[in-house]
């Protein structure tokens, strides 16, 4: 028999899962992803957690909100960032491929089937520049008051960026290259808990399913690393795009369509990927990944993350010409604080 306080938390937990279930349905804009989540959300809002593992409470994100990462790994942001912050991140994204900035320790990735660029004649497109901290306007995203409110959410006070990266995604040259395994974003990291790390993820345009929108995996982000390869595709790869080997591809999906200026948070053990973009344009979103300041870096050697640690190595030995260089030095060569103090990364 039910005591009055098992009724009243039971009353509690149900009104909950009801109010996050309605923001899943109304949490996306768009036939294709709402469809995709009213088809997960039986599955995906069963029971209501006992405790609240993967955000803080700082009074921005709502009983609903919170209650939905938990369960899903992922919320959406509407309109975070102004129209006008974008386009100044685009001008600078413009003028490095113009090659009219040398960027430090910027690393400058181009697909391996787009021939043709998009600023630069008779030069391969650019499809993603990485680690553009020493660019002080492409850093200013990380820097937004309206992003680190969020990103304290789920890392707490002392955050670190860790990784950026502005992603180009090209038209697809029909070999299906512009496409992004389904993948854990972990596995390139060697820093822990994963659950003081979160991905921040901007739209800097329309991203539909047309031109190569992210899709989840909901729940994912409550197992484990898995292992991850270069998967087996005929047309090629691009470079350090591992993907997750084995995942369920029958998990509910949902595909995370965004106006220009939404933004995304995921854990990085969220199963994620994006499809092929089939448009004649270039799709681009701005992300940073931050992680508490008092995470603390691990040794992954013998672990399924060897593969990409001596990946990373190598090019960075390459292009930094100092010798060996461990991944954590290259990691802390990386990281910036941006909010509170650095106690440990």
């Amino acid at each position: 028999m039910c005591s009055l306080n098992d009724h009243t938390r039971i009353q509690a937990d149900r009104k909950m899962s009801q109010a996050a279930e309605r923001l899943m349905i109304n949490h996306l804009d768009g036939s294709s992803a709402t469809i995709s989540a009213v088809l997960t959300s039986a599955q995906t809002f069963t029971s209501r957690p006992q405790t609240l593992r993967f955000t803080h409470d700082t009074d921005l994100l709502t009983p609903e909100q919170r209650l939905f990462y938990e369960e899903n790994g992922f919320i959406l942001i509407k309109n975070l960032v102004s129209e006008e912050d974008i386009d100044k991140f685009r001008k600078a994204f413009e003028r490095i491929c113009r090659q009219e900035v040398k960027v430090p320790g910027l690393v400058v990735m181009r697909d391996v089937a787009i021939v043709k660029s998009e600023f630069v004649a008779d030069e391969k497109a650019v499809s993603k520049l990485q680690d553009f901290q020493e660019d002080p306007e492409l850093f200013r995203y990380c820097n937004l008051p309206q992003i680190l409110n969020y990103v304290e959410c789920f890392t707490g006070p002392n955050i670190m960026a860790m990784h950026t990266m502005l992603i180009n995604k090209p038209p697809d040259a029909g070999k299906k290259t512009s496409r992004h395994p389904m993948h854990q974003d972990l596995h390139y990291f060697p820093f822990r808990p994963a659950d003081s790390i979160v991905c921040t993820w901007t739209a800097m345009e329309k991203v539909d399913r047309q031109n190569g929108c992210l899709v989840v995996l909901p729940g994912t982000h409550t197992g484990t690393l898995q292992e991850h390869d270069y998967p087996e595709w005929e047309g090629g790869v691009n470079k350090m795009y591992h993907g997750v080997r084995g995942y369920d591809p029958k998990h509910p999906r949902v595909h995370l369509e965004m106006e220009k200026g939404d933004t995304v948070f995921f854990h990085p053990l969220l199963i994620h990927g994006s499809g092929m973009n089939r448009t004649q344009g270039f799709r681009k979103a701005i992300s940073c990944h931050y992680a508490s300041a008092d995470c603390y870096y691990i040794n992954v050697k013998g672990t399924s993350q060897e593969n990409i640690e001596n990946e990373v190595k190598d090019i960075a030995n390459r292009k930094y010409g100092l010798g060996e260089m461990t991944f954590k030095d290259i990691w802390a060569l990386r990281g910036r604080l941006v909010q509170g103090e650095r106690t440990s990364l």
